[in-house]
């Protein structure tokens, strides 16, 4: 089994994907006039603003489900591999593509906002939608909800639940099968609750955790102040082959700070499109741009505040591709969490293995509820024409989460994240094919709103003004405050 995930993985993650995630990034980067650095200001100021409906959820709910689909072992567990298996250098690269892929995540969230729909009374969108709306290829739209199913119950959980169970372990000596019936249990409490139990428990938990983290990322860096300036220095001359220690690795680099980066923001995978479709906006671009800044959030803060922390207290070791070991600074350490759990100590003796045990929990298990949307959301799709709808599908689809839960606790790490890899990387291919043939529309509501800013108004969609068919859940939310206004001017009469 492990052979043959591995032998899959060779395939879906081969260096063809890697830089085909950077050029996608690179493109939407230079065709929006680096729209992430020109609007940087109105990315912040959208995330705060705007509320939510009863059928939707406020732009900051929206990023709250999606920072806590994005943070989790990826920004934590991934960059102590990367760093291991590409050099310090690979966090450089980890920072190039979370700037370009900012963009991707903004194409890819107006996407799901233009062609999302109103389904049982709640907003429903993401890359099903948009494929079947905007590229009218339902088979294609169908497949994509069917991997997004089984990914995200089956292939993906277990990276996070064995993290958790393996962290618990080595923090407070519970047993992972223990672990694994308390996870259960909340995230059943949660998951059965609906859109709005899962929207809530990310709003309150993901600000409380990453500021945590950062808090303790301060404090182990005010510690060891002098070192930045060289770690600053280590990761880009590493970069850029220019150290000697590492001038060997580049090729790595780019490679491993390509891919856990991208795992770690989840741009481009179309993975974080469902909670986009059920935001509550007046413009498809206006959560666009609060998208585009969660990649920031989470490349730029948590993975850097992680790397920091591992480099600056040299708490890290780096292998060639070949296996040899290049820099051997903490012995026969796996890789991983570890890494932060040592260097929290160097300066917290006695603290780091139970915080980041506790924080890898939080990282993980707010992924795990956002899994469980992304599930949700895909079968709603293939329900959408039902007259009568059936909801057993959904209950399987949530038990079929918890067994894997289980399953994934007391499962072996390599697996668990092989597991992962393949069904991302998967779902990576879909995505973006389908956005690359999508690319027009996502950049005519990026022209619309920008005109209307710049006429000092605060932008509303219009799909028949813009020129985009097949965003019925617009033209109809258009018509029915064009009826309400005509009949306030009739009232006036």
């Amino acid at each position: 089994m492990h052979d043959f995930i591995n032998w899959l993985n060779g395939i879906v993650w081969s260096s063809a994907l890697v830089y085909f995630i950077l050029a996608v990034g690179l493109f939407y980067s230079i065709v929006t006039r680096f729209f992430q650095i020109r609007h940087f200001k109105e990315m912040i100021k959208l995330t705060f603003t705007g509320n939510g409906s009863e059928a939707g959820v406020s732009s900051f709910q929206a990023l709250s489900m999606s920072i806590g689909s994005r943070v989790g072992i990826g920004n934590i567990a991934g960059v102590a591999t990367a760093i291991t298996l590409g050099g310090p250098g690979a966090v450089f690269w980890m920072w190039v593509m979370g700037f370009f892929s900012s963009s991707t995540a903004f194409v890819e969230t107006v996407l799901a906002q233009v062609y999302k729909s109103k389904q049982d009374g709640e907003y429903r969108g993401g890359t099903p939608y948009y494929i079947g709306k905007g590229l009218n290829i339902k088979w294609y739209a169908i497949l994509f909800a069917i991997v997004t199913m089984i990914s995200m119950t089956i292939l993906v959980p277990g990276i996070q639940v064995n993290t958790i169970a393996l962290s618990v372990e080595s923090a407070f000596g519970i047993n992972p099968a223990i672990t694994g019936v308390l996870l259960v249990v909340l995230l059943g409490l949660v998951i059965f609750g609906g859109t709005k139990r899962i929207a809530k428990t990310a709003e309150i938990v993901v600000p409380f955790m990453a500021i945590s983290f950062i808090i303790i990322c301060v404090i182990i860096l005010i510690a060891n102040l002098s070192q930045i300036p060289h770690v600053l220095s280590l990761i880009i001359s590493s970069a850029l082959s220019i150290d000697s220690t590492f001038g060997g690795l580049i090729g790595s680099a780019i490679a491993w700070g390509v891919q856990r980066g991208a795992f770690s923001n989840a741009a481009g995978f179309g993975s974080e499109t469902f909670e986009s479709g059920a935001a509550e906006v007046t413009h498809p671009a206006k959560q666009g741009l609060v998208q585009a800044f969660s990649v920031f959030i989470t490349t730029f803060v948590i993975c850097s505040a992680t790397a920091f922390m591992i480099l600056i207290t040299g708490m890290y070791n780096v292998e060639s591709p070949n296996g040899s070991v290049i820099v051997n600074n903490i012995g026969k350490v796996e890789a991983g969490s570890s890494n932060v759990q040592l260097a929290v100590e160097t300066v917290l003796p006695g603290f780091g293995a139970p915080f980041i045990a506790i924080a890898i929990f939080f990282f993980a298990f707010t992924s795990l509820i956002t899994y469980s949307y992304k599930a949700e959301t895909s079968l709603a799709y293939l329900n959408r024409n039902r007259k009568e709808k059936v909801t057993w599908p959904l209950t399987i689809l949530k038990v079929g989460l918890l067994i894997s839960v289980i399953y994934n606790c007391i499962n072996s790490a390599s697996l668990a994240w092989g597991l992962g890899d393949l069904g991302f990387g998967i779902m990576a291919w879909l995505n973006m094919i389908a956005i690359l043939f999508l690319t027009k529309p996502a950049l005519m509501v990026l022209k619309d709103y920008e005109a209307q800013k710049k006429e000092g108004k605060d932008p509303v969609f219009q799909p028949t003004k813009v020129g985009i068919e097949g965003a019925d859940f617009w033209e109809k939310e258009y018509e029915q405050q064009d009826k309400e206004v005509s009949k306030k001017e009739h009232k006036i009469i």
